[in-house]
Formats: structure tokens, C-alpha cells, sequence
């Protein structure tokens, strides 16, 4: 399983679809209120959310949608990266509610060669984020520093830090 790219590998206009999608649940909602003290109660409180809204049912955290959708992003687009320099733009474009599912993707922008070291660039992308019924609901740009085939080769390949694993020996299979 890839799991980033290096700059190299990066095609500007390339579009990477995110798989598997999220299914929002109440307690992932919840959690991540909770986590992060956003105690709105158009989130938490299912009897405001459906009295005092015009959804009439609780809104899931935007933040939280976003994060799903970075998380997501990880394997096609920073598995790799050396930083997240910026989020550019966030917008939260439609509401998603608990039990929708979160499909994202990622287009690659741009690209360019880092001016200060010659192993590693900046990658733009653009990520998507939609519900079940294709309803867009989360756009945000960001740039990633990304090593180039050289930086991965000089610190250790693909996996660097992994352990080898070592072959059995007598004493260790008794």
C-alpha cells in the first residue's frame, strides 16, 4: 500500500479519490466536542438542535469533517511529508449530520522545487469533501512540504525507522 508520495510523484492536475469513506456516528460527534471543549449545543443537545434551528437535528462539528477529510488524505498526499506549512482556505459548504458517510479527494494544484534545500518541494492541493448523495460539504487548499526521491533514499527508503526483523533462532522458538 503507497502511503504518500514524493514530490517526483506528484502531477499537477492529478486527482486522488480518498477510500474508504466515514460514517458520522453521535458518539464521533460527541467525542470530538468533548475533546476539543466545543460545547455548542446545536452539536450536543438534541432538544435545541430540533427546537431553535432550521435543521431541527444536530449539526456535526465542521472541524471535526475536516480532520476526517485530512486524515483521509494522508495516504495519497503527506504519508510522506516532511511539514503542513498552511492551511490556506477552509469553507464548510453544507451541513453533515450524524449517520452520513464522508467521501473525499484531492487535486494537486500546483508544485514547485523548495527554494532553500534542493530535497524536498511544496505541493498545493485542494481536498473535497462529500456526503453519501454527492453534496459537497467541506473544501479547504493546503500546502505540504514533500521529500524528493533523494531525501527518502539518503534516510533510509520507504520505511525509514522500521525494524528489521530477525530470523528465528533456536533459542527464540522454544
Amino acid at each position: 500500500m503507497q502511503f504518500g508520495r514524493t514530490y517526483e510523484e506528484f502531477e499537477v492536475g492529478a486527482t486522488y479519490k480518498h477510500w474508504p469513506g466515514k460514517t458520522v456516528t453521535e458518539y464521533d460527534d460527541h467525542l470530538f466536542c468533548l475533546l476539543t471543549m466545543n460545547h455548542h449545543p446545536l452539536h450536543m443537545d438534541v432538544n435545541y438542535a430540533e427546537k431553535t434551528t432550521d435543521f431541527g437535528k444536530n449539526v456535526v462539528v465542521g472541524n471535526y469533517i475536516y480532520s476526517l477529510l485530512l486524515g483521509m488524505s494522508v495516504p495519497d498526499v503527506s504519508g510522506k511529508a516532511i511539514a503542513n506549512l498552511e492551511i490556506e482556505s477552509l469553507r464548510h459548504v453544507a451541513p453533515t449530520f450524524h449517520g452520513d458517510t464522508v467521501y473525499g479527494e484531492t487535486t494537486v494544484l500546483d508544485k514547485w522545487p523548495s527554494k532553500s534545500k534542493n530535497d524536498r518541494g511544496i505541493v498545493y492541493v485542494e481536498t473535497k469533501g462529500y456526503k453519501q448523495d454527492g453534496t459537497l460539504v467541506c473544501v479547504f487548499r493546503r500546502k505540504v512540504m514533500v521529500p524528493t526521491e533523494t531525501y527518502t533514499k539518503e534516510r533510509g527508503g520507504e520505511q525509514p525507522g522500521r525494524p528489521e526483523l530477525n530470523a528465528p533462532t533456536e533459542k527464540t522458538e522454544k
